[in-house]
């Protein structure tokens, strides 16, 4: 697997579609072993596709693309603006609230910081803030969004490390809320210092909040219903893909008269992009994986990193160090793809609960895309805001420090995590 690990390495800095890298560098596995057929590489991948489970895959990027355009985003935005508008950091609170809110329509960290930017971040640096200081919230507050179900994230861990999603949708909600304030706390730091203002003036009155509550009602209900689908057995994982997928367009068609056919189209064309690049990496990293188990790679590591210590803790601190490296040069969605198989079993090995450190891995595995050199959310607002990738990395420093002591914070607190998956689902 060394020839692999190279070959990888050599594609991503040559600036090869990680796709391609993943799929190439796999292949140089069979090269190296010729007594295995050079079929195999075709017949996993190939075998990959009929995964049943990750049908939920395209339907949960489907059914966000339909909520998007059925007038969802501005209502959450003026819920948002209600419920943080006054606190220092103006914009920068309500982008932070955007987020959370947007975590059971968007799913996808880059989709979300790259829509917020567009959307705030003009006015934003109308109202004094540093292009910096503006693309280090826009981009880090965007971690919420994965976290709420369902992200896509749950889904690839849930399927490839067989963990019940159920648990794992139920389990982002504390987390979710953790980080909200961390980073909030680390905005009305630097507002303070900067003098930054509140978005309002005064306190919404009851009928702002209600004509706001109910204007973003139904994109908060939509992971409610998710859980309860689940938790009353109504539908399988797959299943309720197709429910979030129905339940997407009466809302856009009947409830909110927003969606049309011209805005019907373009959901669909934009989830075919969405979801052929998703599938596409989930297909070829077959190719790879085989080499994984091939080699027992996941026994090695095992052994390597208990060599080191047997202590579940530290063992979670040097996967989560091992992410954030590795973040830097490889995007989340192939983290969780690639080393699920890896390090899960290791964790149950040391009677981790797989639910617990799912949440874990999936917040350190999304920190890369915030962080250069490749940070895809990083790069996409940056580019909207135009300011250097310098300037971003100085502004976003308590940022980071903040997500690093909510992720530190849940690996030594699991009960944070596990206190809302154990009580709806009995255990």
């Amino acid at each position: 697997m060394l020839l692999v690990a190279i070959g990888f390495t050599v594609f991503i800095l040559m600036g090869m579609p990680v796709a391609f890298a993943i799929g190439i560098s796999g292949a140089l596995f069979f090269l190296q072993n010729p007594d295995l057929p050079f079929t195999i590489p075709v017949q996993v991948t190939v075998s990959q596709t009929q995964n049943f489970a990750l049908l939920a895959v395209p339907l949960f990027i489907i059914a966000g693309n339909f909520l998007n355009k059925s007038g969802i985003t501005e209502q959450l935005l003026k819920l948002a603006s209600v419920m943080t508008g006054r606190l220092r950091g103006g914009l920068a609170q309500v982008s932070l609230a955007l987020s959370a809110l947007m975590g059971g329509v968007s799913g996808s960290a880059i989709a979300d910081a790259a829509m917020q930017a567009r959307m705030l971040g003009d006015a934003m640096l109308k109202r004094g803030m540093s292009k910096g200081f503006a693309a280090g919230v826009l981009s880090f507050g965007s971690l919420l969004t994965p976290v709420i179900p369902p992200g896509i994230g749950m889904i690839l861990y849930g399927t490839i490390g067989q963990v019940s999603i159920g648990r794992l949708f139920a389990a982002g909600f504390v987390p979710a809320i953790l980080l909200w304030i961390a980073l909030g706390i680390a905005v009305n730091v630097t507002a303070r210092r900067r003098g930054y203002p509140p978005e309002r003036d005064r306190r919404p009155s009851v009928a702002e909040v209600g004509t706001a509550l109910r204007g973003g009602i139904w994109a908060l209900l939509f992971p409610v219903f998710l859980l309860v689908g689940l938790r009353a057995g109504v539908f399988t994982p797959s299943e309720i893909g197709a429910f979030a997928v129905i339940y997407a367009v009466v809302v856009g068609i009947a409830l909110h008269r927003k969606l049309t056919r011209a805005s019907f189209l373009e959901a669909l064309e934009g989830s075919l992009a969405d979801v052929g690049a998703v599938m596409f990496l989930i297909a070829l990293s077959a190719i790879i994986s085989y080499g994984i188990v091939y080699e027992q790679v996941p026994d090695q590591i095992s052994q390597l990193i208990l060599g080191l210590t047997e202590n579940l803790q530290a063992v979670m601190i040097l996967i989560v160090i091992f992410l954030l490296i590795a973040g830097f040069v490889i995007d989340s969605t192939v983290l969780i793809i690639m080393l699920t198989p890896i390090f899960l079993p290791l964790i149950e090995q040391l009677g981790g609960d797989p639910v617990h450190f799912g949440m874990v891995f999936i917040i350190a595995a999304t920190i890369g895309n915030f962080t250069p050199p490749v940070g895809a959310a990083m790069y996409a607002v940056c580019s909207i805001l135009r300011t250097s990738i310098g300037e971003y990395t100085r502004e976003s420093v308590a940022f980071f420090a903040a997500v690093a002591l909510v992720t530190l914070a849940l690996v030594f607190l699991p009960d944070l995590v596990l206190f809302l998956p154990n009580l709806l689902f009995n255990r």
